[in-house]
């Protein structure tokens, strides 16, 4: 009995403690911070694509059916005019096909004008009547299909344009709808088609003007108009293609020349930038700051949303006020409530 005193006797001490040990985070040493103030900004960045430049309308032609070529009739790089002939399949085995499908119309309406006869003179039944009716419905049918053949072993264009690629040979066996040529056509103009990030793709609409530029004219901007911006990511780049109407200015310009588009958007209401280094847990467009309360001793989180980047500044849209103080080093080291001691503050 006596042994257990002393052990009693620690345990009251240590209770009666208690009450007087301080919360742990109230002795915690404030974790130091440097901060800085959000700016005011109303011009948006500039943005940048590089794209290939190309035609509106690219257009691969073929023959309908297959055949043997018996005439080509240009080559990759010529201008053609709108209902050129390029090239034309040897008609032999074709008009064959016509002959025989004419003659086979021509033998049933025989047929049917024999039922017919027939008929009259109550010989054939009802059944063989129209029996032979669809014989030459079918018949004619199939009359139209080998003419329209016909009209199709021929290609041409189907528009003004350059030749890009010449794909045949004369005496060569094509089959049915093979790309033979494939036609730049110029009704539609050329355009740099680039890809966008989705940073960028959100700040873009269609009549926006660029200004291009082509290493093959190094002194030339040329003017240009964004004509269409994609509505879905290309699933290998995680881009949106951009199309760029462009002016040729009476200059020559060649399928396949890479471009650098420059395009500032048209200005927006202010909005407020803070550093790029504030930004933690960015999620898309979605990020979280730290802001420093106006004692300058406790740190609250912010949900923010990335409007766009410009180099070291990131414009912001949330709960966040033109006055607040934002965390820009040390916010790593915090939560919602953290204490916190300013060591360095300044502007953006």
């Amino acid at each position: 009995m006596t042994q257990r005193l002393p052990m009693l006797a620690l345990a009251f001490a240590l209770a009666a403690c208690a009450g007087e040990v301080e919360p742990v985070g109230e002795s915690t040493a404030p974790i130091p911070v440097r901060v800085a103030s959000p700016q005011l900004r109303s011009a948006e960045p500039d943005i940048q694509l590089t794209g290939m430049l190309g035609a509106k309308e690219e257009i691969p032609l073929g023959f309908k059916i297959g055949g043997v070529v018996a005439t080509v009739s240009v080559e990759a790089g010529d201008r053609v005019s709108e209902g050129q002939l390029l090239a034309a399949l040897s008609l032999t085995e074709i008009e064959s096909s016509v002959s025989a499908a004419r003659e086979a119309r021509d033998k049933a309406r025989r047929d049917l004008t024999r039922v017919e006869r027939l008929q009259r003179d109550s010989v054939t039944t009802l059944a063989q009547l129209e029996d032979a009716r669809t014989g030459l419905e079918v018949a004619e049918a199939q009359l139209r299909a080998a003419e329209f053949n016909k009209q199709y072993a021929e290609v041409r264009a189907p528009a003004a344009g350059v030749i890009l690629r010449k794909q045949l040979e004369r005496g060569q066996l094509v089959g049915p709808g093979a790309p033979v040529f494939v036609l730049r056509s110029d009704r539609n103009g050329l355009v740099l088609r680039a890809g966008a990030p989705d940073r960028d793709a959100v700040r873009l609409a269609e009549g926006m003007r660029a200004r291009v530029e082509f290493d093959a004219y190094p002194d030339v901007a040329f003017e240009g108009r964004v004509e269409r911006v994609g509505v879905a990511a290309a699933a290998m780049t995680g881009t949106y293609e951009v199309e760029i109407a462009i002016e040729p200015a009476g200059r020559r310009l060649a399928s396949g020349l890479i471009g650098r588009a420059r395009i500032t958007p048209q200005s927006t209401a202010p909005v407020l930038t803070i550093p790029a280094e504030a930004l933690l847990e960015v999620d898309g467009r979605a990020a979280t700051v730290f802001i420093v309360d106006a004692a300058g001793a406790v740190a609250t989180r912010k949900r923010v949303d990335v409007l766009w980047l410009d180099g070291p500044l990131a414009a912001v849209r949330g709960d966040l006020a033109a006055d607040a103080r934002v965390v820009i080093a040390g916010a790593s080291r915090l939560a919602d409530g953290t204490r916190v001691a300013i060591a360095v503050e300044r502007a953006p």
